[in-house]
C-alpha cells in the first residue's frame, strides 16, 4: 500500500467492519494515513468512505476492528472521544446550534474561562487570529441560524480548526461554497498540513480532490478498490475506479412505457440567485424523470423550488398546462404537486405524533376526514391504516408514531403522507436514504407502480443506480443549472461523466 515513501503513519485502520440492518457499510478495511498529508477518500454514494471518516472521528464504532492513532490503539465510542485524541470532524451533516453566535459556535464546549466564567475579551482575540489564519470573514456576533448554508458551513470549518486538533477529517468541505471560497478553503488546508497536521478530506468533487491531497484512496461497496498517489490519477481513472461496472438493471422493477405525451409539470426558467440558474424541465404523465448531479449540485433546491418551499426570484411552474404561484407546500398540495423531502426526520415527519396525524395533515383542507374544522377521528384512523397496510408499514396502526419506527417504515409514512390523496405529481428528494434493502425494494416498487398510474415522478438520487434503474429520462445537474438530458437507459459512464463535467475526449483519456 502507498503511504507517500514517507513511515511516519498517524492513523492505522486495521480490519474495520461496520454493519447496519440490511447493509455492510464498512467491509474488513485497512488502511494507511501518513502523518501530515491530505488524504483524500472517494467513492459513490454508499461506498462507505463517510462511514469510515466518522469511525476514525469516533462518532460510531466499528463493530470490528481497531483504529490506531500515532501507533497505540484509540478506543473511541463518541466525537467527544475522537477530541480527547485530537481528532476534529466537519461533519457532512452540519451540527451547529442554531441560537448560538458564530463565536459561539465556533468555540463551543472550548471557551476561554476564569473561575467558571467565559472571558468573553480573551474569546474575541482567539476567534479573531482564528479567522484571519482560516481567512473566513464572519461577523463573530452574528446568529448561526441567520447565515447562509456557505457561511454555517465556513463556521464548522472554523469550529474544526480551532480546536488545534492534530488530525481533522473534512466530509464535503467545499459542497456549499463558491469557487473563490474553495480556493480559500484549500490554501488553509495547505496551511494546516505545513504545520504538520493531518487532514482526512471526503469529497465528490474529483478537481479539488486531485489539486489539494496528496493520496486517494477509492471505495466501493464499503471496500477500498485500491490507494494511490494523487498525482497519477485523474478524474477519469477515480470515475472508473468509483464506478467499475454498470447499473443492475434486473435489480429494479421494469419500466413501463408512456402511455401518454401530456406534460403534468413544467417549469421554464426558474432562477434563484446562487441556487437556481435557469432551469427548465417537464415531466409528462406517468414518466419518471431523474435528476442526478453532484453533492452541491443544486438538486434539492430544484425540488424544493418546484414545490414551494423555496421562492423563486424568476420563472414559471405550470400544472396540467395552468400557470401557478406557490406561496409555500399548501399551495403545491392544492395544485396536485406532492414532495418527500430529503429529510424525513427534519422535515417530514412530527415524530413525536400518531401516523393518522402525520398522514392527514396536509388533506385537512380537501375534506376527506375533516368537516367544518372538526377531525373525524374514526374515519381518519380507517383511512390511514388502510393506506398503511397497502404499502406495509409495519406496524399498520394509525395510533403509533414515528419515533417507534424503523427507518424504512419511516419513510414510507413519508410517502403515505404525499399518496393519502393521489397527486398529479410526486417529486422525490432521496427516497431511499437510510433505509434497509427491503424497504428500498418496496419504495421502488411503489414508484414505479405510480407512474403506471399516471402520476409524473421527479426522482433525485445520490444513489446512480436507482436514477439509471427507475427513471425514463434523466437530466444532470451541475453548478445549479441543468448541463446535460439523457433519454431512456442511458450508461452509468455517460452519466456520472457529465455529473464530473468530463468531455468525451477526457472522460476516454
Amino acid at each position: 500500500m502507498y503511504v507517500g515513501g514517507a513511515t511516519d503513519v498517524k492513523v492505522q485502520v486495521r480490519g474495520v467492519s461496520k454493519y447496519y440492518p440490511g447493509t455492510c457499510a464498512l467491509d474488513d478495511v485497512n488502511l494507511d494515513i501518513v502523518r501530515g498529508s491530505v488524504h483524500a477518500l472517494v467513492g459513490a454514494n454508499g461506498a462507505g468512505k463517510s462511514t469510515l471518516g466518522m469511525v476514525i472521528g469516533g462518532a460510531i464504532p466499528a463493530d470490528k476492528g481497531e483504529i490506531l492513532l500515532d501507533g497505540e490503539i484509540a478506543h473511541m465510542s463518541s466525537s467527544r472521544d475522537g477530541l480527547r485524541h485530537g481528532i476534529a470532524r466537519v461533519a457532512q451533516e452540519l451540527a451547529l446550534c442554531p441560537l448560538l453566535t458564530v463565536e459561539q459556535n465556533v468555540f463551543l464546549g472550548v471557551e476561554s474561562k476564569r473561575y467558571g466564567r467565559v472571558v468573553r475579551g480573551e474569546m474575541r482575540r482567539r476567534y479573531t487570529e482564528l479567522a484571519e489564519e482560516a481567512g473566513f470573514a464572519l461577523d463573530p456576533d452574528a446568529p448561526v441560524g441567520r447565515l447562509s448554508s456557505a457561511n454555517q458551513q465556513k463556521v464548522e470549518v472554523l469550529r474544526a480548526v480551532g480546536r488545534k486538533a492534530s488530525l481533522i477529517i473534512m466530509d464535503e468541505p467545499t459542497s456549499s461554497l463558491t469557487q473563490d471560497e474553495v480556493v480559500v478553503l484549500h490554501k488553509l488546508i495547505a496551511h494546516l498540513r505545513d504545520q504538520g497536521r493531518t487532514i482526512i478530506y471526503v469529497s465528490h468533487y474529483l478537481e479539488d480532490v486531485l489539486d489539494i491531497c496528496d493520496t486517494v484512496t477509492v471505495m466501493r461497496n464499503g471496500r477500498i478498490v485500491r490507494t494511490s498517489p494523487a498525482k497519477e490519477e485523474t478524474p477519469a481513472t477515480l470515475v472508473s475506479a468509483m464506478f467499475g461496472y454498470e447499473a443492475a438493471a434486473e435489480t429494479f422493477p421494469p419500466k413501463a412505457p408512456l402511455a401518454s405525451s401530456e406534460v403534468v409539470l413544467e417549469a421554464c426558467g426558474l432562477n434563484r440567485e446562487g441556487m437556481l440558474h435557469d432551469i427548465s424541465l417537464s415531466i409528462r404523465r406517468g414518466e419518471i424523470v431523474g435528476l442526478a448531479g453532484l453533492v452541491g449540485s443544486g438538486r434539492s433546491e430544484v425540488a424544493r423550488a418546484l414545490v414551494g418551499v423555496d421562492r423563486i426570484d424568476s420563472g414559471t411552474i405550470s400544472v396540467e398546462g395552468v400557470e401557478q404561484r406557490f406561496r409555500g407546500p399548501k399551495d403545491a398540495i392544492r395544485a396536485g404537486v406532492a414532495f418527500v423531502p430529503e429529510s424525513r426526520k427534519a422535515e417530514g415527519l412530527c415524530l413525536g405524533r400518531s401516523l393518522s396525524e402525520n398522514i392527514t395533515l396536509p388533506h385537512h383542507w380537501a375534506g376527506v376526514v375533516s368537516r367544518g374544522g372538526f377531525v373525524n377521528t374514526r374515519s381518519e384512523r380507517s383511512k390511514v391504516e388502510e393506506i398503511l397496510r397497502a404499502l406495509s408499514v409495519q406496524p399498520p396502526r394509525g395510533t403509533a408514531v414515528p419515533n417507534e419506527l424503523s427507518g424504512g417504515n419511516q419513510q414510507k409514512v413519508v410517502m403515505c403522507k404525499c399518496l393519502f390523496r393521489t397527486p398529479k405529481v410526486l417529486v422525490l428528494d432521496e427516497p431511499t436514504r437510510g433505509v434497509d434493502v427491503g424497504a428500498r425494494r418496496a419504495i421502488h416498487g411503489l414508484i414505479t407502480d405510480l407512474a403506471k398510474q399516471g402520476v409524473g415522478v421527479l426522482l433525485i438520487s445520490s444513489d446512480i443506480e436507482e436514477v439509471l434503474g427507475l427513471s425514463h429520462r434523466v437530466l444532470v445537474l451541475k453548478g445549479h443549472r441543468v448541463t446535460e438530458e439523457f433519454p431512456t437507459d442511458p450508461s452509468m459512464a455517460d452519466v456520472m461523466n457529465a455529473c464530473f463535467g468530463l468531455s468525451t475526449s477526457e472522460a476516454q483519456a
